[in-house]
């Protein structure tokens, strides 16, 4: 009978108690719903539209299956010995004679990428061939003529990398390998590794600039922490202040301060520790960026710290020193494992802007200081290699995510605290 009565509750307008919840949540779901959806909207084309665009872009070979369908669909059926037949010859003519300006512009480009020579090939051939009819057949020797190039069989042999709509070659090329004209896997010649001493040379600098800052990070946080808060506000003033300065005008600074006739060499030299032939190199090589990055990153580090140490109780400090632990021992035994997540966090957020950073290697660090996004920057400004700059990129998202992975695994990242 009370069970009857109770789910026969009204609401003042007449309405059962329990539908008239159900309606309130999913007025509330939806409310939220529409408060999160400009953040998920924005979210989605800034962030994931992009980065699926460069994931795309890093595997994609088709636009030159586009722009010669025939050519590469008779080239399936070559054998790769000596120069291709006329069939081959025909298909390449008829498709660089009709194609516009802009789609052999574009295709020429991605060729050249497989092998140097084939862009001006394939321009010089465009305005030559309006002269020749197409049906003036054959075409191999009339394209030899125009151009020697069209009889060197190491071009056609780079046409085979790019046959299937799908290549993994920038990939490959970010190791310094690359396919062969049979698609087997090969190294790129000796003047070509370049990126894997880079990649080498980005892990070296970012461990080293994230275990500088731990190290200079970890006293300037224990400060903070443990000060008084007139003074703890007056040192996290100067911690702060690097935020409030332009990033080039501190680059800039640096650059006078490092530079061989510098504000820190004269100093060296005026107090006797050098001597003037003697002045120490530190801008335009690795040591520079270093430097640099570790003032530049150096609040990215103090500020998770300081956001977990200040939740250690100094209480716990005092009861192991009363029971008669050694200063240092309670230290290493107390406070430094509850010092942990900050160290982790800083430690990856640290880590993973240096690895991709640019700007700095990129006006200190010179020839000796350059990162893997320094050629990242390169390619998308310079040789206007997107595909190869998708795949650097996409690599160092991997890295990232895995980097994720294993802080998930080993700290929890609920546990991580940023400030």
């Amino acid at each position: 009978m009370s069970e009857n009565i109770k789910s026969e509750i009204l609401t003042t307008d007449g309405v059962p108690l329990k539908e008239s919840l159900k309606k309130s949540e999913r007025k509330n779901k939806i409310r939220a719903i529409l408060l999160v959806a400009p953040l998920l909207i924005f979210i989605f084309f800034t962030f994931v539209v992009p980065i699926g665009s460069m994931l795309t872009r890093s595997t994609d070979d088709s636009y030159i299956n586009k722009v010669f369908p025939k050519t590469f669909k008779v080239y399936k059926k070559w054998d790769r010995q000596g120069l291709p037949p006329e069939e081959i010859y025909a298909a390449m003519f008829l498709e660089v004679k009709n194609a516009s300006g802009f789609e052999i512009g574009k295709a020429s480009t991605r060729m050249n990428y497989a092998k140097s020579g084939w862009k001006s090939m394939i321009k010089k051939s465009k305005r030559k061939f309006k002269k020749i009819g197409e049906d003036e057949g054959p075409f191999k020797d009339k394209m030899i003529k125009v151009d020697k190039k069209w009889g060197n069989p190491e071009y056609w042999l780079a046409l085979g990398v790019m046959v299937d709509p799908t290549t993994y070659e920038y990939y490959l090329n970010s190791f310094d390998k690359k396919y062969d004209s049979e698609k087997n896997i090969i190294d790129q010649p000796e003047e070509r590794r370049i990126y894997l001493k880079t990649w080498i040379k980005t892990f070296k600098v970012s461990i080293l600039v994230t275990l500088f800052c731990l190290i200079l990070g970890y006293p300037i946080s224990y400060l903070l922490a443990t000060l008084p808060l007139k003074y703890s506000n007056l040192l996290m003033i100067c911690v702060l202040l690097p935020f409030w300065t332009s990033l080039l005008v501190r680059i800039v600074v640096w650059m006078v301060i490092l530079q061989q006739k510098g504000v820190f060499n004269n100093l060296m030299v005026i107090s006797g520790l050098i001597a003037d032939e003697n002045r120490w190199q530190l801008m335009y090589n690795q040591t520079g960026t270093i430097i640099v990055m570790t003032q530049i990153l150096l609040p990215f580090m103090v500020l998770p710290l300081y956001s977990v140490m200040k939740t250690i109780s100094p209480n716990y400090m005092r009861a192991a020193l009363n029971l008669g632990a050694s200063p240092l021992h309670a230290f290493w035994k107390i406070y430094m494992p509850n010092s942990v997540p900050g160290i982790s966090a800083g430690g990856m957020l640290v880590f993973v802007i240096a690895i991709g950073y640019f700007i700095t290697p990129e006006l200190v660090g010179g020839k000796d200081g350059q990162m893997i996004g320094n050629w990242i920057g390169y390619h998308l400004k310079t040789t206007l290699n997107w595909g190869l700059s998708a795949a650097l990129g996409g690599i160092l998202l991997i890295i990232m995510t895995v980097l994720y992975w294993i802080y998930n695994k080993l700290v929890g990242i609920e546990n991580i605290k940023l400030g």
